[in-house]
Protein backbone atom coordinates (compact mmCIF):
# COMPACT_ATOMS: atom_id res chain seq x y z
CA UNK A 1 0.00 0.00 0.00
CA UNK A 2 1.34 3.39 -1.03
CA UNK A 3 1.89 6.01 1.67
CA UNK A 4 -0.41 8.34 -0.14
CA UNK A 5 -3.27 5.90 -0.53
CA UNK A 6 -5.70 5.07 2.24
CA UNK A 7 -6.98 1.61 3.03
CA UNK A 8 -10.17 2.28 1.06
CA UNK A 9 -8.18 3.24 -2.02
CA UNK A 10 -8.86 6.98 -1.70
CA UNK A 11 -6.09 9.42 -2.18
CA UNK A 12 -5.09 11.46 0.87
CA UNK A 13 -3.99 15.05 0.32
CA UNK A 14 -0.33 15.62 0.72
CA UNK A 15 0.84 18.00 3.34
CA UNK A 16 3.94 20.03 2.77
CA UNK A 17 5.89 22.04 5.22
CA UNK A 18 7.17 25.26 3.72
CA UNK A 19 9.69 26.70 6.05
CA UNK A 20 10.20 30.26 4.81
CA UNK A 21 10.08 29.25 1.16
CA UNK A 22 7.06 30.17 -0.96
CA UNK A 23 5.31 27.65 -3.11
CA UNK A 24 6.45 28.80 -6.51
CA UNK A 25 4.81 26.13 -8.57
CA UNK A 26 1.26 26.13 -7.26
CA UNK A 27 -1.50 28.15 -8.85
CA UNK A 28 -1.63 30.15 -12.06
CA UNK A 29 -0.10 33.29 -10.52
CA UNK A 30 2.89 31.76 -8.86
CA UNK A 31 4.14 33.83 -5.93
CA UNK A 32 1.33 36.10 -4.75
CA UNK A 33 3.28 37.74 -2.02
CA UNK A 34 3.71 41.47 -2.28
CA UNK A 35 3.44 44.74 -0.49
CA UNK A 36 0.23 46.69 -0.09
CA UNK A 37 2.22 49.87 0.51
CA UNK A 38 1.99 51.13 -3.14
CA UNK A 39 -1.76 50.59 -3.08
CA UNK A 40 -2.11 52.43 0.22
CA UNK A 41 0.07 55.30 -1.02
CA UNK A 42 -1.95 55.52 -4.24
CA UNK A 43 -5.22 55.75 -2.33
CA UNK A 44 -3.68 58.29 0.04
CA UNK A 45 -2.59 60.53 -2.87
CA UNK A 46 -6.05 60.18 -4.42
CA UNK A 47 -7.74 61.11 -1.12
CA UNK A 48 -5.48 64.15 -0.64
CA UNK A 49 -6.20 65.32 -4.20
CA UNK A 50 -9.94 64.92 -3.63
CA UNK A 51 -9.78 66.86 -0.37
CA UNK A 52 -7.78 69.64 -2.08
CA UNK A 53 -10.34 69.93 -4.89
CA UNK A 54 -13.19 70.09 -2.35
CA UNK A 55 -11.40 72.78 -0.32
CA UNK A 56 -10.76 74.86 -3.46
CA UNK A 57 -14.35 74.50 -4.68
CA UNK A 58 -15.69 75.55 -1.28
CA UNK A 59 -13.35 78.53 -1.12
CA UNK A 60 -14.37 79.63 -4.64
CA UNK A 61 -18.05 79.37 -3.69
CA UNK A 62 -17.51 81.45 -0.55
CA UNK A 63 -15.51 84.05 -2.53
CA UNK A 64 -18.36 84.34 -5.06
CA UNK A 65 -20.95 84.77 -2.30
CA UNK A 66 -18.77 87.41 -0.64
CA UNK A 67 -18.43 89.27 -3.93
CA UNK A 68 -22.22 89.08 -4.38
CA UNK A 69 -22.59 90.76 -0.99
CA UNK A 70 -20.11 93.49 -1.94
CA UNK A 71 -21.98 94.14 -5.21
CA UNK A 72 -25.31 94.31 -3.36
CA UNK A 73 -23.88 96.71 -0.76
CA UNK A 74 -22.40 98.94 -3.46
CA UNK A 75 -25.69 98.97 -5.39
CA UNK A 76 -27.61 99.80 -2.23
CA UNK A 77 -25.25 102.68 -1.49
CA UNK A 78 -25.60 103.84 -5.09
CA UNK A 79 -29.40 103.77 -4.83
CA UNK A 80 -29.18 106.02 -1.77
CA UNK A 81 -27.52 108.76 -3.83
CA UNK A 82 -30.75 109.85 -5.51
CA UNK A 83 -31.85 113.35 -6.40
CA UNK A 84 -35.43 114.49 -5.87
CA UNK A 85 -37.33 115.74 -8.91
CA UNK A 86 -40.50 117.75 -8.43
CA UNK A 87 -42.92 117.37 -11.33
CA UNK A 88 -45.94 119.47 -10.47
CA UNK A 89 -47.62 117.70 -7.55
CA UNK A 90 -45.55 114.53 -7.95
CA UNK A 91 -42.14 114.02 -6.40
CA UNK A 92 -39.88 111.28 -7.67
CA UNK A 93 -36.37 110.14 -6.96
CA UNK A 94 -33.94 109.98 -9.88
CA UNK A 95 -30.56 108.37 -9.99
CA UNK A 96 -27.57 109.62 -11.93
CA UNK A 97 -24.70 107.44 -13.09
CA UNK A 98 -22.02 109.70 -11.58
CA UNK A 99 -23.64 109.66 -8.13
CA UNK A 100 -24.04 105.88 -8.23
CA UNK A 101 -20.40 105.41 -9.22
CA UNK A 102 -19.26 107.77 -6.45
CA UNK A 103 -21.25 105.93 -3.76
CA UNK A 104 -20.19 102.49 -5.04
CA UNK A 105 -16.53 103.53 -5.14
CA UNK A 106 -16.77 104.67 -1.52
CA UNK A 107 -18.11 101.27 -0.45
CA UNK A 108 -15.53 99.30 -2.44
CA UNK A 109 -12.72 101.61 -1.30
CA UNK A 110 -13.17 100.39 2.27
CA UNK A 111 -12.15 96.89 1.20
CA UNK A 112 -8.45 96.20 0.77
CA UNK A 113 -8.73 92.87 -1.03
CA UNK A 114 -8.36 93.81 -4.68
CA UNK A 115 -12.05 94.17 -5.48
CA UNK A 116 -12.53 96.66 -8.30
CA UNK A 117 -15.51 98.47 -9.74
CA UNK A 118 -16.29 97.41 -13.31
CA UNK A 119 -19.37 99.51 -13.95
CA UNK A 120 -21.94 101.54 -12.04
CA UNK A 121 -25.00 103.14 -13.50
CA UNK A 122 -28.75 103.37 -13.70
CA UNK A 123 -30.50 101.58 -16.56
CA UNK A 124 -33.87 103.26 -15.94
CA UNK A 125 -33.26 106.19 -13.59
CA UNK A 126 -34.81 104.30 -10.65
CA UNK A 127 -32.44 101.35 -10.20
CA UNK A 128 -28.74 101.30 -9.42
CA UNK A 129 -26.75 98.51 -11.07
CA UNK A 130 -23.17 97.91 -9.91
CA UNK A 131 -20.75 95.32 -11.27
CA UNK A 132 -17.59 94.39 -9.36
CA UNK A 133 -14.84 91.83 -9.88
CA UNK A 134 -11.91 90.28 -8.11
CA UNK A 135 -9.34 87.57 -8.74
CA UNK A 136 -9.53 84.30 -6.84
CA UNK A 137 -6.50 82.20 -5.96
CA UNK A 138 -6.56 78.72 -4.41
CA UNK A 139 -6.33 78.77 -0.61
CA UNK A 140 -3.55 76.18 -0.39
CA UNK A 141 -0.26 76.70 -2.21
CA UNK A 142 -1.32 80.25 -3.10
CA UNK A 143 2.30 81.42 -3.03
CA UNK A 144 3.22 78.87 -5.69
CA UNK A 145 0.29 79.36 -8.06
CA UNK A 146 -0.60 82.55 -9.94
CA UNK A 147 -4.07 84.13 -9.61
CA UNK A 148 -6.33 81.78 -11.48
CA UNK A 149 -9.96 82.83 -11.79
CA UNK A 150 -11.56 86.23 -12.21
CA UNK A 151 -15.00 86.29 -10.61
CA UNK A 152 -17.56 88.99 -11.28
CA UNK A 153 -20.84 89.91 -9.67
CA UNK A 154 -23.63 92.38 -10.39
CA UNK A 155 -25.93 93.87 -7.78
CA UNK A 156 -29.09 95.86 -8.42
CA UNK A 157 -30.99 98.04 -5.98
CA UNK A 158 -34.10 100.09 -6.64
CA UNK A 159 -34.89 103.36 -4.97
CA UNK A 160 -38.45 103.89 -3.79
CA UNK A 161 -40.06 107.04 -2.51
CA UNK A 162 -43.37 106.83 -0.65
Amino acid sequence: MDGRMSAAGLRRPESRLCLGRPDSGGGPFGDERGSTMPLILGYLVLAIALIYVCVCATDLYIAQKRLDSVADAAALAGADGFRLQVDGAAIRAELEDAAIAEQATAVIGVLADGTELVSAGSPDGLSARVTVRTTWTPPLLSELLPPMVTIQSTGTSRTALE
